[in-house]
């Protein structure tokens, strides 16, 4: 069975289209919300969903996200009820799913259990922020991928190395620092990109900082696809407890979807 991730972007390759990736922390404001808002976003065109998973310590956030991942953990979110989220998401769609999450919860989970039962429930990729590719786990007979992530001072000669063991799709941080939104999109992206194309064939996702469609659109000239997350955990944060919480996010999401769309 190929990987929802890999027949994504070969029928998006094939539309001569690119993705639209969101972000959101699962279990914020719950995890029942977290199955609405998801299913919402597919609906809204998005090609590939990014479920965080709630962390203490998330040392690569800003401060946007720490918060959402602090009242999902208020809320009650735990690692086995995000599982459960994703197979109620995986009830109603195929959306390919990537878990955003560190190596911590993972260990404390049991590191061969959470693989086994995050591919059982639905899950497609885990993007773990702080685990290297020198200590990276055997998947070769799992369906389940590890994104990579690649940031603006990685040396070419890294790039190839964490190229090599990559699946489904490298991630590209725009730029230096953590996670939030920012007033315009790194002068060098264009470049990197070029690079990094030089260096695998793997489609290029980018990442950090894009808050807006002008800046979505500027970056979908040259990447396979957009991740949008704190701009989008800040309308959940802002509306959370209101009952037209889906259709704000909805609402905030489709303009960023359509600048990506043309491009």
């Amino acid at each position: 069975m190929a990987n929802r991730i890999d027949a994504c972007f070969a029928r998006l390759r094939s539309e001569r289209r690119k993705a639209f990736i969101p972000y959101i922390c699962a279990g914020d404001p719950s995890l029942s919300k977290t199955v609405d808002i998801s299913l919402a976003l597919e609906k809204a065109g998005s090609d590939v969903l990014e479920l965080g998973l709630p962390f203490s310590d998330p040392l690569a956030d800003g401060i946007v996200n720490q918060l959402a991942a602090q009242r999902a953990l208020a809320a009650g979110a735990t690692v086995r009820g995000v599982l459960d989220c994703v197979r109620e998401i995986r009830k109603r769609s195929e959306i390919p799913i990537v878990l955003y999450t560190y190596m911590n919860p993972i260990l404390r989970f049991g590191v061969e259990r959470f693989h086994a039962e995050a591919e059982d429930a639905g899950v497609d990729g885990l993007l773990i922020l702080d685990l290297p590719p020198e200590e990276d786990i055997d998947l070769s007979s799992s369906n389940l991928i590890h994104v990579r992530l690649i940031a603006p001072t990685t040396p070419a000669e890294r790039i190839v190395q964490i190229a090599e063991g990559a699946r489904g799709f490298l991630y590209y941080v725009s730029r230096e620092g953590v996670t939030g939104a920012r007033q315009k999109v790194a002068s060098s992206l264009a470049e990197k990109i070029a690079e990094l194309r030089q260096l695998s064939a793997l489609p290029i996702a980018v990442g950090f900082g894009i808050s807006n469609p002008e800046q979505a659109r500027e970056v979908a000239q040259h990447a396979d696809a957009v991740v949008v997350g704190s701009a989008i955990v800040s309308k959940i944060a802002e509306h959370g407890a209101e009952a037209e919480l889906v259709g704000r996010v909805v609402g905030f999401v489709k303009p960023l979807v359509e600048a990506i769309k043309a491009c």
